[in-house]
């Protein structure tokens, strides 16, 4: 059976998404990976890290600036997008929350989290006032439930377009999983970007995270695969011109996978394991920038084949 005559098995018309949404789910991703990574060295407390949690922190605000336009500009009616937040039937005003709504769900989840990156950005700017409420025991358990809404915010997308009713996206459980991995490794590659830029901080410790979620990624791609071809939907998620995308998106790969097979480690007089790079690898910024596009390829491959 062709993947025409099981688009009859869905019994839905094609998303009307314009270009807005994939780069909100470029974004996004990158705004929670980078919160969360930022977040995971701040609790080390190491000295050497805090460029790291300073950039991240940074890294995620800005990223997640443009992510509420881009949500409002795609609505059908861009100025009545506040109904999403605000009940706005006649005697019944108030919230406009639905627990059983993955949209409504994932909108509120960005207003949440837009709040946890505010006060960090403030923390990464040095606010003495912030520095110290996040001091302590309080300051971890703010930054853990932040982290919560960080992982939520980088991998719902995908969770969202696998509880559609669409082809391809309803036919595989991997795609939450899929743009979470991907959001984390194009995150630790945007703080690797921003440090080799600067000159400044231990990018080890990014390199080793990076590494370890494109072997995730690659793992949850091949579930993805894996999981489409019992409902017959691989040709038409890798058919052509898709197939580009795929190739880019795996490219996006390869800097990370080969860096953890060549494997070879160091100890820093401080007790810290970080990969050995040469002089010129550690400068470049070719390896990061093609793992963002990678990043980027991978959530057009997997949206544009049901347009």
């Amino acid at each position: 059976m062709t993947w025409l005559a099981q688009e009859v098995q869905h019994f839905v018309r094609a998303p009307d998404w314009t270009w807005y949404i994939l780069f909100y789910f470029f974004f996004a991703g990158l705004s929670g990976g980078s919160y969360v990574i930022a977040s995971l060295f701040w609790l080390r407390g190491g000295p050497a890290d805090e460029p790291v949690v300073r950039l991240g922190y940074i890294a995620s605000f800005v990223a997640l600036l443009p992510c509420p336009v881009m949500l409002i500009l795609d609505l059908g009616s861009p100025l009545r997008f506040w109904h999403m937040m605000w009940n706005t039937t006649p005697g019944d005003p108030g919230l406009n929350f639905k627990w059983y709504s993955p949209m409504s769900v994932g909108v509120w989840a960005l207003l949440i989290f837009g709040a946890f990156v505010t006060v960090s950005l403030l923390y990464a700017l040095g606010w003495s006032f912030v520095r110290r409420v996040l001091g302590g025991v309080f300051g971890k358990v703010i930054t853990v439930v932040g982290m919560i809404f960080g992982l939520f915010i980088a991998g719902y997308t995908g969770v969202l377009l696998s509880v559609s009713n669409q082809p391809v996206w309803s036919d595989t459980w991997a795609l939450g999983g899929l743009f979470l991995a991907s959001g984390m490794s194009g995150s630790a590659a945007l703080l690797l970007l921003l440090l080799r830029l600067r000159k400044a901080g231990n990018a080890g410790p990014l390199l080793i995270s990076e590494r370890l979620y494109a072997v995730l990624e690659l793992a949850l791609l091949v579930v993805f695969v894996l999981t489409l071809i019992p409902a017959g939907m691989l040709d038409r998620a890798f058919e052509f011109p898709w197939l580009l995308l795929w190739l880019v998106a795996f490219a996006g790969l390869l800097p990370g996978i080969a860096g953890l097979a060549e494997g070879r480690l160091a100890v820093t007089p401080e007790g810290v394991v970080v990969p050995v790079e040469s002089a010129s690898a550690a400068k470049t910024v070719l390896a990061p920038v093609l793992i963002l596009i990678g990043v980027l390829a991978l959530r057009a491959a997997v949206i544009f084949p049901v347009h």
